[in-house]
């Protein structure tokens, strides 16, 4: 039998003999306080025996079905005797609080040896707290661990009584319910405690300490690697962590596999018994970053266009600007909850990204345009201005009369080796002193071709 559940197994005849000892005491001297220890007693043999099963179910290797292990078990157990702890404080407490008030009338007799009863079960109580809780932490049994909170409520709950009665003998026949009482506050306490921490687990919350640690071994890693993701459970004592580091794209796998190991080491280091899988990415660069999170945002309903995507490095953190355009007739508060949902969708779509920032445009919409009847003095204008900046005469040049004003659209032959950079750098600057030289043409289109 290993050491676990000797410890376990040890609790259980404890448990049974505490009972017999409480009872054989509490009923003939009617003292509430050693019946309710002994109805707590009965509730500690429930729960001595469940870890003692629990904790051979944990102890198991991993298997086909189960392929994390099976130290959930632990947490099964320890969740099972705080709900058994709950029911038992709630009826001790309905007890006391009826004998208190005066609706149950009450007979104590402190007894010699309902006192020595008492004082042999504080003496028990102390001796397997210690033994459990020093077990608890040897081998970083949830169950355990569970156990020895129980036994030092057991511990706090006979002091109480042997109080109580000391009391009774003095004169205050109450003081034995009080003390009762004060036994189902106390593991009332304990029992809601003990749940929320197993719940936490079997819900998978995050280690806190345990992430913490991990994430401090990986930062004092050297040479340095980066963490892309970082996702940590428990399982009784082992903790699981999934771990996601890039490394350059031009790296070679046998560098990669070099920085998944040094991961690998470190965690085991900081955190032993723990399993660790560690997944290798390459870098992405601002474009990819830059083209996810445009199609993210386009995935979007409601989404009309997007432009002016940018991707910054702000510290250690990644954000994302850009600007959408939605139709102009949405409230504000309806454009406002189309962008979130293009946060989120860029969140999930490119989760290393840290923070995005939308800017929302209305978008322009469908106006009837003619051309004008007489143009030649805004002709003449772009017409002297293309011919400055590119030597010769645009291509085609028209312009339209629209709602919004007068727009200009005209088009460029550039040299076929030009680069792009240099033939929008030219287009903007003709656009720029068509607009300071005719303030009435509201729009200037330049379209580009070699």
């Amino acid at each position: 039998m290993d050491p676990q559940r000797r410890t376990a197994l040890v609790s259980v005849c404890a448990a049974v003999a505490l009972i017999v000892l409480k009872l054989g005491a509490g009923l003939p001297s009617h003292s509430l306080g050693l019946i309710s220890e002994a109805a707590h007693s009965g509730t500690d043999l429930i729960a001595a025996l469940l870890t003692f099963f629990a904790v051979g179910v944990a102890v198991r290797p991993a298997d086909v079905a189960h392929q994390y292990g099976h130290g959930k078990a632990e947490h099964l157990g320890a969740l099972a005797e705080g709900a058994i702890l709950f029911a038992a404080s709630c009826f001790i407490a309905w007890r006391a609080i009826t004998h208190l008030v005066g609706s149950r009338g009450t007979s104590v007799e402190a007894t010699w040896y309902a006192l020595a009863v008492i004082v042999i079960v504080i003496a028990v109580d102390l001796s397997r707290t210690i033994v459990t809780w020093r077990a608890s932490q040897r081998y970083r049994s949830a169950a355990l661990s569970a156990n020895a909170l129980h036994f030092g409520s057991d511990l706090a709950g006979s002091g109480a009584v042997l109080f109580g009665l000391l009391l009774v003998r003095a004169g205050y026949v109450r003081a034995d319910s009080a003390a009762a009482l004060f036994v189902a506050a106390l593991v009332l306490v304990a029992a809601a405690r003990l749940m929320k921490r197993n719940v936490d687990v079997l819900m998978d919350r995050v280690p806190a300490a345990a992430e913490e640690a991990a994430r401090a071994a990986i930062a004092g890693i050297e040479p340095a690697v980066t963490l892309g993701r970082l996702r940590m459970r428990q399982a009784g004592p082992r903790q699981f962590a999934d771990v996601v580091i890039t490394v350059p794209p031009g790296a070679a796998v046998g560098q990669g596999h070099a920085a998944a190991d040094r991961v690998e080491d470190a965690l085991h280091d900081a955190l032993p018994g723990s399993d660790v899988v560690v997944h290798v990415e390459p870098e992405e660069d601002e474009a990819a970053i830059r083209d996810r999170a445009h199609s993210a945002a386009l995935g979007v309903p409601g989404v009309r266009e997007v432009h002016n995507v940018s991707v910054l490095n702000v510290g250690r953190r990644t954000e994302v600007s850009l600007h959408l355009k939605l139709p102009g007739e949405l409230t504000l508060e309806e454009a406002h909850e189309v962008a979130n949902q293009v946060e989120q969708a860029i969140a999930a779509a490119v989760p290393e990204v840290d923070f995005v920032q939308t800017h929302l445009e209305p978008l322009a919409e469908a106006g009837e345009g003619r051309r004008m009847a007489d143009d030649s003095a805004e002709r003449d204008v772009v017409l002297r201005i293309v011919r400055e900046i590119t030597g010769h005469e645009p291509r085609e040049l028209r312009f339209l009369d629209t709602p919004e004003g007068l727009v200009a659209h005209l088009t460029l032959g550039l040299e076929p080796e030009s680069r792009l950079a240099d033939a929008h750098a030219r287009a903007s600057e003709i656009e720029e002193r068509i607009r300071l030289a005719r303030p009435d043409i509201s729009d200037v289109v330049v379209h580009t071709e070699p």
